[in-house]
């Protein structure tokens, strides 16, 4: 199978390039944005910041991302960081997706990034985005100049925004709120909202020319881009081009990676992994295992349990079960049901086959390592914008902007080819023609017959490609309403278009192949009207992978589909002064907002008929939804220019939505900002959110695909205790002893409309500190932010996996059990044993995230030039979930993919035309093993005594120089400067190229060159 499945820690959560980040600004309180990321900073970061060079609109005042009331000053009730993307060329990142996936703004939080591409994620192979506080990027929304951007992306499952559509060198900073803001954005921004900010009236033409080469190859990333612009007395027009390049990056192109992968299986005396790894006997060298967890079983047939003569080092039935044991078998014997061609191998049931165990089976293809670690892509981005004041209407102003975005992505799999041949089959062996190895195949591709003979054949790599079109036009009129008022109207429509393609094999073709007659010469099918080929007759040849071309051709075809994705917006908003207090002016936000979006996914007919073979399929995805919502936010100064009391400031915000599909709620927010002196500010707020599900989680089309019978909890059941409730659960299916599940698990999905799915509700809340000490000025200026958070979901939307819910039902009591209620009402287990688990969408109890975010940063003169100290740590005490009320919350922090604390420390020197500057990222380690055992003292021993499922510290230090003239500059430095490797881990903890997590905070590139030009005209 091609299609893996994105691995999560948690329904809300997704597991996965680390990028540093330099960031200009506490994260408490928006900040300057100079094009110099060194002297751009402001000088009063505790409630009143300095305006940036260019307001977020060409009106007087500007508006804080997690507001809509104007105001002079950058001061904000609410955390907000501000990236300035100066900073993030220095630190080696062109693109304005590498800047928002980077450990500074993701905090540790997984992110779905380019090393994804060949797994099944929301928004299809190729797609970036973003997920704020872990909580999944359904739950941040993302603004263009405070504007919503559409989703983008390929199959079914298209929700969140693709960061690869985003525009870069015309981008001003990227102004981030981690706090919820459903009162004054709508129902998504419940993690946070991202507001990037592009450059306005550009005066000059500029060229940038990017290239980031890794030591050890693969990878390049190529990037050139240009903006210009113009502007009159009463009209202005800018925008940008921008062509990305980057190559793939596939399993072999690393040491770490190619090399022969290894379960890590048993903890030797040193305290090292692989004590019970397989070692094969021929060579003394390990045996090499596939690069996803378990391995790929080729070169191998599967038969029921017959005497045979076991492969070096492999055990049979007996000697795994009874070792040692005088069981009467034949000297040198024992049963298997798993098999490799060995010529002259005789005096057993099955003659030129040698048994094979679950470690000494083959599960390694040299052609596994061209799988792609990173997806080749190919971006073109255009952005365009302008304004035109119009002297009427109070001054208003007519604007506009326009982005395009182009992106061509594919990535490379391996590829498993089962065979199943049927029992009786004239094509096996005449001594294997009266097998039956399983119940005959859902697929229908043994033609009803039972499965007499499994063949495990490596087929090789294959391809999976997508082509995004992503159009967005917004326009609107802005202006006053007499003297103070302000008002601002604007319609946005966004289309995502996208085609894509694999190949499959064809279920009903594999079938229509076993269905053959003699022709003299060899085999034909019996029909052969649409140019069917006979299944090749089972040799070691075929079994190690020689198929006939035309036999491949006939059973291989392309699958091809496309996905429409529309949204359409209207917003009018009007703010300013209500009345004067004796501390200052009550402002208000006043406004309504309509949207509506439309999915259509298309998909193969082959698909949508559930015709792929062991491979996803899925059905037509359809539907629409529509909101209505008004909104209103007020801010009051109560206090100010007292002794005690230099700024007491309450801020409100409440929201009506109203959705066609699940109705109306309200939300709001109130936050409060004290500042008892000029150093000190402290800030808290308390929000609430209504969201509801995703057009997908709403309407995904039904989906079959399929999970490893060793899923099964039944599978092997008598080796579990006997008081243990799976193990009882499996006595009441009447299961035999030693059963073994030799199908895989049809695993049947679909959205939630039609089971009842609901919408799903939050809390936000926030306190903050903000300390800028007065020293000396030799001291330098020292300031230091603390910001508390506390978000729950309630009713949280998720779709949980097969395994999960197959562990959920046999676990449960055996009242529960036996009347299939709770979890049981999704799993069927059919007569013939084989299993099928429907994974809709649900609603869960409850999701939580809770912790603490620091800022410390220092600038001081010294000799010729400026130094600056910027730390940022994000310390996560919280990230826990539960499935039904009254369940107690089960925290992840700190396991697998899930760190505590992560952080970024950056230095900088800067004297006159140069910078010199030094990055360090770090990732708390990590520890599963007293989340799994569950309070369990023997489980945990067991854990640590067979799986290495514990990661130490992660460091990743960079080094820059830049040089700046009047009309260019070059930039160009190193990443990853000690070329640390991922982290390593057992098989089969959680998904990985070969023993290394799959998790965006780690770097698989190794050290890289990077180099940046720019030119102003």
């Amino acid at each position: 199978m091609n299609c893996k499945k994105a691995p999560k820690r948690n329904p809300l959560s997704y597991a996965l390039v680390s990028a540093l980040l330099a960031t200009t600004s506490l994260p408490a309180l928006a900040q300057d944005s100079s094009s110099d990321p060194i002297k751009g900073e402001s000088k009063q970061i505790e409630a009143k910041a300095a305006e940036p060079e260019q307001a977020a609109t060409e009106m007087a005042a500007v508006t804080v991302t997690g507001s809509r009331i104007s105001r002079d000053t950058f001061n904000s009730v609410s955390p907000v960081q501000v990236i300035n993307r100066e900073a993030t060329k220095i630190a080696g990142i062109a693109t304005t997706t590498g800047a928002l996936q980077s450990l500074a703004v993701t905090a540790g939080s997984e992110q779905i990034n380019a090393s994804f591409g060949g797994f099944v994620v929301d928004g299809g192979g190729g797609v970036n985005t973003l997920s704020l506080r872990g909580l999944g990027p359904n739950r941040t929304l993302t603004l263009l100049n405070g504007r919503r951007i559409g989703p983008a992306g390929s199959r079914g499952s298209v929700g969140a925004v693709d960061l690869n559509t985003l525009p870069s060198i015309i981008v001003d900073r990227t102004e981030i709120l981690k706090d919820g803001a459903s009162s004054i954005y709508g129902s998504d921004a419940v993690a946070g909202v991202v507001n990037i900010i592009t450059r306005t009236k550009i005066d000059s033409p500029s060229v940038e020319v990017f290239y980031n080469a890794p030591s050890a190859g693969g990878g390049e990333e190529f990037q050139w881009s240009a903006a210009a612009g113009t502007s009159h007395d009463n009209w202005w027009i800018s925008g940008s081009v921008e062509f990305y390049n980057r190559a793939e990056l596939t399993v072999g192109d690393r040491d770490w990676s190619s090399k022969c992968p290894r379960p890590r299986w048993g903890r030797n005396a040193d305290g090292s992994y692989g004590r019970d790894d397989w070692i094969n006997p021929a060579t003394g060298e390990p045996g090499c295992w596939g690069l996803d967890a378990g391995g790929v079983t080729i070169n191998t047939i599967g038969t029921p349990f017959i005497l045979g003569r076991p492969g070096a080092g492999n055990l049979g039935f007996y000697g795994t079960n009874y070792p040692g044991e005088d069981v009467g078998l034949p000297p040198g014997m024992d049963y298997f049901n798993r098999w490799r061609p060995r010529p002259g191998t005789t005096g057993a049931d099955l003659d030129d086959f040698e048994g094979v165990d679950a470690f000494g089976r083959d599960t390694f293809d040299r052609r596994m390592l061209n799988e792609s670690m990173y997806s080749p892509t190919t971006n073109v981005t255009g952005f365009l914008q302008g304004a035109r004041d119009l002297n009427a209407l109070g001054d208003a102003e007519l604007y506009f902007d326009l982005l395009a975005h182009r992106r061509e992505s594919k990535q490379t799999n391996y590829r498993q080819l089962i065979i199943d041949y049927p029992t009786g089959s004239p094509l096996l062996p005449e001594s294997m023609r009266d097998f039956i190895t399983a119940a005959p195949p859902e697929d229908g591709t043994t033609n009803g017959l039972p499965v007499g003979v499994r063949a495990f054949i490596g087929f090789g790599n294959d391809k999976s490609e997508q082509t995004v079109n992503f159009f967005r036009l917004t326009s609107g009129l802005r202006g006053h309403l007499g003297a103070e008022w302000n008002y601002d109207f604007f319609l946005g429509y966004s289309r995502s278009d996208a085609d894509y393609s694999m190949q499959s094999f064809i279920a009903d073709r594999m079938a229509k192949t076993h269905d053959v007659v003699a022709n003299g010469s060899g085999f034909s099918c019996r029909d052969t009207s649409d140019g069917c080929v006979a299944a090749p007759i089972l040799t070691p040849a075929v079994i190690g992978g020689q198929l006939p071309a035309d036999y491949i051709n006939y059973i291989y075809r392309p699958v091809v589909g496309n996905t429409l994705f529309t949204e359409t917006t209207g917003n009018f908003t009007v703010e300013g002064p209500l009345f004067d207090m004796p501390y200052g002016t009550v402002s208000a936000a006043i406004g309504a907002e309509y949207r509506r979006s439309k999915i259509d996914d298309s998909p193969d007919a082959n698909s949508v008929a559930h015709n792929l073979y062991n491979l996803t399929s899925s059905e037509a995805t359809r539907g629409t939804d529509a909101v209505k919502e008004v909104f209103a936010e007020v801010e009051v100064p109560l206090l100010s220019g007292m002794k005690a009391v230099q700024e007491l400031t309450l801020n409100t915000s409440w929201r009506y939505t109203d959705y066609d599909s699940y109705g109306s709620d309200t939300t709001y927010k109130v936050g409060l900002l004290y500042s008892p002196a000029p150093w000190l500010s402290v800030r808290t707020s308390y929000g609430t959110s209504f969201r509801a599900p995703s057009l997908y989680e709403q309407f995904l089309g039904a989906t079959t695909g399929f999970i490893g019978g060793g899923s099964d909890p039944c599978d092997d059941w008598t080796s579990l205790p006997d008081a243990s409730p799976v193990r009882i659960n499996c006595v009441a299916e009447n299961l035999p002893e030693r059963f073994t599940q030799n199908n895989s698990i049809t695993v049947a999905g679909m959205g939630g409309a039609s089971t009842g799915i609901k919408a799903e509700t939050s809390k936000a809340k926030t306190v903050g500190l903000v300390l800028k000490p007065e020293f000396p000025g030799w001291f330098g200026d020292l300031s230091l932010a603390a910001d508390w958070f506390h978000i729950t979901v309630d009713n949280s939307v998720a779709q949980l996996s097969g395994a999960s819910i197959l562990n959920l039902c046999y676990g449960s009591n055996t009242s529960d059990f036996n009347a299939d209620v709770g979890w049981c009402r999704m799993v069927t287990r059919h007569e013939n044993n084989t299993l099928t688990v429907n994974q809709n969408y649900v609603n869960i109890a409850s999701n939580r995230v809770r912790g603490w975010d620091f800022t410390a940063r220092y600038v001081r003169d010294i000799g010729p030039g400026e130094f600056r100290a910027t730390a940022n740590m994000t310390n996560f005490m919280d990230q826990s979930g539960r499935t039904f009320p009254g369940d107690p919350m089960v925290n992840w922090t700190g396991t697998i993919n899930s760190p505590q604390k992560t952080g970024v420390l950056e230095l900088s020197y800067e004297f006159r035309n140069w910078l010199l500057w030094y990055g360090l990222e770090w990732i708390d380690d990590q520890d599963s093993y007293a989340y799994l055992a569950d309070g369990d003292a023997g489980l945990l021993a067991a854990y640590q005594d067979t799986y290495d499922m514990k990661i130490g510290d992660y460091y990743k230090s960079s080094l820059a120089v830049r040089y700046k003239a009047d009309k260019w500059s070059l930039n160009a430095g190193v990443r990853n400067l000690s070329d640390r490797q991922p982290p390593s881990l057992s098989t089969g903890v959680v998904a990985s190229f070969a023993n290394a997590p799959i998790y965006s905070g780690y770097d698989f590139l190794g050290r890289s060159y990077f180099m940046n030009f720019t030119k102003d005209f």
